[in-house]
């Protein structure tokens, strides 16, 4: 299974989306429904209203990148909340593919030295 760097921003679309849309379109939705620049190297994470198929996109340097994945049984655990976009870690976006649903997992708080505070914090 492919998933990007760590540093990555993700951002769910938290509206139901046309699985018809391709990169132009996915990027259009950014820009029009989110106001913000597909090319800025965020994730956008789309699910379907059946919420049986997703769509990432993002732009890797010199070109857009676009992953599907298409469920034959199930779906994944998403509320369309009607919110633009909604902000996930890459760890939660990774749950949610692997159709872990979200509200049985409780995260532990752990130890984060300044130093790892401030790497973080240049990451953003």
């Amino acid at each position: 299974m492919w998933f990007p760097n760590g540093s990555m921003t993700v951002w769910l679309y938290g509206q139901a989306t046309d699985m018809r849309k391709s990169f132009d379109g996915l990027s259009a939705l950014v820009k029009t429904a989110l106001g913000d620049n597909p090319l800025d190297g965020s994730l956008y994470v789309f699910v379907n209203r059946r919420r049986t198929m997703m769509k990432a996109l993002y732009f890797e340097g010199d070109g857009y990148c676009l992953w599907a994945k298409r469920l034959e049984r199930g779906q994944f655990q998403v509320r369309f909340e009607g919110a633009g976009k909604v902000r996930m870690t890459l760890s939660t976006l990774r749950l949610l593919v692997d159709g872990i649903e979200l509200e049985s997992v409780r995260q532990v708080r752990r130890y984060r030295s300044d130093f790892a505070r401030e790497v973080s914090a240049l990451r953003v």
